[in-house]
């Protein structure tokens, strides 16, 4: 039996009965379209934008929960206000965010979305923003981005 359980999972190895299908990637023109954010969700999209724009580590950590991550493309995460500072010091430039979907459900919720460098640019890539809400404000409890790669 072993045997023949052998020469079944060599011959499954060897000689696949089929390719997998091949997948598009679709273009910059596939991106979902922009959903309208509650005033108070849309707070954090405008206020990550300024302080990215600006390359102040300080504010962008601020819009974070003490103990929130920054899970980069192709980096180690990053996790806690101290080390979100220090990892988004530098110089800023050009950010425009903008919402696929959205979701809140008491003091929990997620913005899944897209960003560009320019107003009504294509997209250069994509996010996750975790959130939790304290007090009357909601806060990120993890980012999550990464590029369109073409």
């Amino acid at each position: 039996m072993k045997t023949l359980l052998l020469a079944l999972f060599i011959a499954w190895v060897a000689f696949p009965s089929a390719s997998p299908p091949e997948r598009s990637l679709g273009s910059v023109d596939d991106a979902p379209d922009s959903v309208s954010l509650p005033p108070d969700l849309a707070r954090v999209l405008g206020d990550y934008e300024v302080a990215w724009r600006h390359g102040d580590g300080a504010a962008l950590a601020a819009l974070f929960t003490e103990d929130g991550f920054v899970l980069p493309n192709g980096a180690p995460a990053v996790r806690g206000r101290d080390e979100i500072r220090r990892y988004y010091k530098g110089p800023g430039g050009k950010l425009v965010l903008h919402a696929f979907a959205y979701e809140t459900n008491g003091s929990v919720g997620y913005i899944v979305g897209g960003f560009s460098r320019e107003a009504g640019a294509p997209d250069v890539g994509k996010f996750t923003l975790t959130l939790r809400k304290t007090g009357d404000r909601w806060l990120i409890r993890s980012d999550m981005d990464n590029g369109n790669h073409h």
